[in-house]
Parts: C-alpha cells; structure tokens; sequence
C-alpha cells in the first residue's frame, strides 16, 4: 500500500493536508496549519523536500518558509518577508538556494537570498526589479505570473507584457537584471510554462491557448513558433469566459513513455454543468496535437500537480481543484499511457483550493 500526503494552499489562512490511499483511491481531509494569508502559491525546496515555500497573495504581499515535520505534518511559519510588492501568485525555489517570487498587482518581482540554512531569508542584498508598464491594454501594471530557473537563467512570465523576462544573477545572491525577453504573441497574455528537452511550452491566459518553440539561446536570442493551438473545450455554455492556467509534463517513466502536456482551463463566465476541462497534448514532431479533453467537474481550475514530485508510482495521478465552486479537491489516475484521466477520488470539505505538493507517507 502506498498512501500519499498533498498539501493544498488557498485563499484562506491556512495551508491543508490531505491522504490520498491509492489502493482503496479515497481522499481523506486530515488537518490545516496555520499560515499567513492567503498562502495561495505552495511549492517545496527543489533538492529538499523537508522545507516548503509559500507565497501569502495580500497587499503587501509576503513570502514565507515551512519545514516538512515527522509524519509529514507542517511546521508553523519559520520565516516570514516582504515579497517586494502586491498579490504574490508564484515562487519558486532555485538551485542556488535563493527563493524568487512575482507580484501580480504591482509589477514587481525579487530574488530572495536564504542565510545559514533554506528556511531563513536575507532580503537585505535582494533588490526589487520593476517591469515596464505596458503599452498595450489598460491595467497599468506588468502583471508577472511565475518564475521559472533553468540553466543559469530565471524566467518571468509577464502575462500584461506579452514576453517571458529573462534574467541573470549579476552580482551576489538576490542581485539579478535583465539581460533579454522572449516575445509571446501580443494579447495571449503568457501565464505559465514547462520547457523539456529544450522545447518551450507556454499556456497563454488571455488567448487560452498553448504554443511550442525551440528555447531561444542565451542571452537574447529568438526562435519561431512551431505550433499554436487552443486549449479550449469543443463545446461551451453561451457566456464562457475562458482564461488558461497551468501547464504540466510529468517525467517519462516506464509506464508512461510519452511525455503528455497537461493545459488545464478556467471558465470565468457561464459555468459548463461538466466543469472545466484539463486538455491532453502530444508533441508530434514538434507540432501540438490534442489527444483528449477531459471534463473534471471544478469550477476554474487554477491549480493543479501531479504526483511524481512524491516518487513511489506517484507519477500516475494529478490532484486538481477549482479557485471557485464547491467541488472540493479531486484525484485523478493518468490511464491509457497518460493520455487520458480518471477520477478517482474526490475530497469536498473544503470548497476550493489554488496549488498541490506532494509528499510520500508510508
């Protein structure tokens, strides 16, 4: 038997934990742990699962530290800053043992050292980096989205910008600049990406849509777009209102070969009865090709993971929720090679919830 512990961030003041027993597939609501508020963003250390980040998405924003406790329990907060600015979605941790985190409402992001150990910040030598204000549309602010390391890079995805900041550490811990940008489509609004193989996957939140290109060269470099499709569902209720939201590609592993991109919508409008859809691609000789369309009963689905994070087979599900409704939390088991899901298990005691980790509990 092999049971899984997901943390769940949301719009709430805590952060709640839940088992997932894949062998009876039930979901069971174990506890909450007290954070600041709002922990909407959750993501754990990229070498050392024992440590998790949390971004708090209030005015002034804050991004905060936890330690994975014996039994998997959630420490209280060990350390607590300012992110730089208003309404943090993201953070991420980096390689190097600095923390970045965006702030959606003021156009901001920071890389935030850590001191003697991953779980204390230093923002002293962290400097804030303001992006332009864009010169298209009216919010009057970048609106960055996520940050993504790769290489010696960390990416921005700049959703009011239309581009894919791209900055290097110019200095010492937390001192970063721009050195160049990839230009989206204009009005696609980019919101989250995965790159594998050197291959650059965007979902786009305005145009709902997901593009595929060649990772351009360091520093400043360009590459075309190979393929462009929607994301959306075939049908929808007069009145929908989409917008995208998360992109995942799970590792290949013997039982699942391909690596299939997992796009999940977010209807904003005229609710469909069947829920959003998480949409299903293949990268067939570099051109995007849907496989599926799966319809998952949550209202916005802004969050979702899947579970290779924990390792032990986790790589066969994806936990998902919607921002909206009540459908709760919902588990669902990767089938035909990954080309397909099915609901498994299912957790309504609390309505909603925004971003999944994953841990092993045995």
């Amino acid at each position: 038997m092999v049971n899984f512990n997901i943390l769940a961030g949301g719009y709430t003041g805590y952060i709640a934990s839940y088992l997932f027993n894949s062998d009876t597939n039930s979901l069971t609501y174990l506890d909450q742990y007290l954070t600041g508020g709002n922990p909407s963003w959750i993501i754990s250390h990229p070498t050392d699962k024992s440590i998790l980040y949390a971004t708090n998405e209030n005015t002034p924003g804050g991004l905060q530290s936890f330690e994975i406790l014996p039994g998997n329990a959630l420490s209280p907060a060990i350390d607590t800053v300012y992110s730089g600015g208003n309404g943090p979605p993201y953070c991420g941790g980096l390689p190097t043992g600095q923390v970045a985190v965006v702030d959606y409402n003021s156009g901001t992001a920071r890389v935030v050292p850590t001191t003697y150990d991953p779980l204390h910040f230093d923002v002293n030598d962290s400097a804030i980096i303001t992006f332009p204000i864009p010169t298209t549309g009216d919010q009057g602010v970048s609106e960055p989205h996520m940050a993504y390391p790769y290489g010696d890079e960390l990416l921005i995805l700049d959703k009011g910008n239309d581009k894919i900041w791209r900055l290097g550490q110019t200095g010492g811990p937390g001192e970063f600049t721009v050195h160049g940008f990839i230009q989206a489509p204009i009005g696609s609004g980019p919101r989250h990406i995965q790159i594998y193989e050197n291959m650059l996957y965007v979902v786009h939140e305005l145009s709902s849509t997901l593009t595929l290109q060649e990772f351009p060269a360091y520093p400043n470099g360009t590459t075309p777009i190979l393929s462009n499709v929607s994301i959306l569902p075939p049908t929808y209720p007069e009145g929908s209102m989409f917008a995208g939201a998360e992109v995942l590609i799970p590792l290949p592993t013997p039982e699942y070969p391909i690596p299939y991109i997992y796009a999940s919508n977010r209807n904003t409008g005229n609710l469909d009865p069947r829920g959003d859809t998480i949409a299903i691609f293949q990268n067939v000789n570099n051109e995007l090709q849907l496989v599926q369309q799966v319809y998952t009963g949550l209202d916005q689905v802004r969050g979702m993971m899947h579970g290779q994070q924990a390792g032990l087979g986790g790589e066969a599900y994806i936990a998902a929720a919607g921002v909206n409704g009540t459908a709760g939390v919902k588990v669902f088991l990767r089938t035909e090679g990954g080309a397909n899901l099915e609901q498994v298990a299912v957790n309504t005691e609390l309505p909603t919830r925004t971003s999944f980790v994953w841990l092993p509990s045995h």
